[in-house]
Parts: C-alpha cells; sequence; structure tokens
C-alpha cells in the first residue's frame, strides 16, 4: 500500500492552496476533497445528524470558495474553515435545521472527535463502563457548550476542539486578540460551573 508522508501531503496542501488563491477553481476541488473527510467529521459532531452534516460541509465549501481572497495565511486554513463550519452550524441551529438529539445517537466513528478529547492510547476496546463514562462526559460537554451564548461557543470549540492558537482564533474570527481573551475567559467562567466538563477541556488542551 503507497502512503503519503504528512509533511510531503501537508506541502501539496499548500501548494493547491497557493494555486486555488490564484483562481484556480480545480485546486480549491482537490483542496476540499482532502479535507471533506475531517470536516464531515467535525460536522457530525456538532450536528449529531449525518445528513445534515452533509449540508454543512458542501455550504462551507462554498462559502470557503466564495470568500477565498480574504484568507490571508495568518491562521491554518483548517481552522479558517472550522471558523466558517461553526458559523454554518449555528445558523441551521437558529433556523431550528438542527435540533437537539440524544447523545446516542451520535456515530461511533464521530465520538472522539465530539468530545474534543485526544484518542486513547490504550489498544484494547474500551468496556462498557468506559463506554458509559464517555458516554456521559458528552452530554456533559454538549449540554455546558449548547448554554454559552454563540460569540462564546466559537471560541470554546476553537480553542479546544480544533486547538487553534489565540492568535489563530482571532484571525479565523475577524476579531481583536483581545476580544478573543476576553470571550474566552467568559467562556470558562461559565463552565466552570460544571467541574467535570472544565476538567475535560484541560485534559484535551494539556495532552
Amino acid at each position: 500500500m503507497v502512503t503519503t508522508d504528512p509533511v510531503t501531503a501537508n506541502a501539496n496542501l499548500e501548494t493547491l492552496l497557493d494555486q486555488a488563491r490564484a483562481g484556480s477553481a480545480e485546486a480549491f476541488c482537490a483542496v476540499g476533497e482532502a479535507l471533506e473527510g475531517r470536516l464531515f467529521r467535525q460536522a457530525v459532531a456538532l450536528c449529531r445528524s449525518e445528513d445534515l452534516a452533509e449540508d454543512l460541509v458542501a455550504e462551507t465549501l462554498v462559502e470557503a470558495w466564495r470568500s477565498l481572497a480574504r484568507y490571508d495565511g495568518s491562521c491554518r486554513f483548517t481552522t479558517w474553515l472550522y471558523a466558517i463550519l461553526l458559523h454554518r452550524f449555528q445558523k441551521a441551529v437558529r433556523s431550528a435545521r438542527c435540533r437537539p438529539t440524544s447523545a446516542s445517537a451520535i456515530p461511533a466513528s464521530a465520538e472522539s472527535e465530539s468530545l474534543g478529547l485526544p484518542p486513547s492510547t490504550d489498544a484494547s476496546p474500551p468496556g462498557p463502563d468506559e463506554v458509559m463514562d464517555r458516554r456521559e462526559n458528552e452530554v456533559r460537554w454538549r449540554t455546558a457548550i449548547a448554554a454559552l451564548p454563540e460569540a462564546h461557543q466559537q471560541v470554546i470549540l476553537l480553542r479546544f476542539y480544533e486547538d487553534a492558537s489565540l492568535a489563530e482564533i482571532a484571525a479565523a474570527l475577524g476579531i481583536a486578540l483581545g476580544t478573543v481573551k476576553s470571550r474566552l475567559h467568559h467562556a470558562l467562567e461559565k463552565l466552570r460551573r460544571e467541574p467535570s466538563v472544565l476538567n475535560l477541556l484541560r485534559e484535551s488542551r494539556e495532552s
């Protein structure tokens, strides 16, 4: 089986992105094909619906192509895409296209992404107790995040889910660095009302 070195893959992606920014629709399609799997997992983790996730990914890529001239490289392209995905998701929530569902409806393939936690290094499959704990953590995570204002949701998810730096968040959202710091501070203050959720955030950031 032929495998591509991650460094080579990233270099190829950067080359395609440069071509796309120069106006090549074909190059942007190639970028989209390379990243749509990641975007789809992120979308499923957000909306818990594979059908809606497909729509969100398509909308995200269309919006990214239309606004590509605004991407200046000051944050990772994947972070910029995720910010667009969050915007499309929040718009879907406001229009009632996305409704809360049971955590048990999340596809197994999206479980680790939806938690925002690093994958387990244990090669053995999780036991029933561990699966139940992860599901309970998912419910606490989703409930706490959903209770935040949209602006606070954005910085929390970009920081702890996308692992973006504060400067990258500012660039992706088009806001001042001080605004990012303020929103993150207030969001974490609210999440401290749920200590178990804050512990999840800390673990995901420090791992």
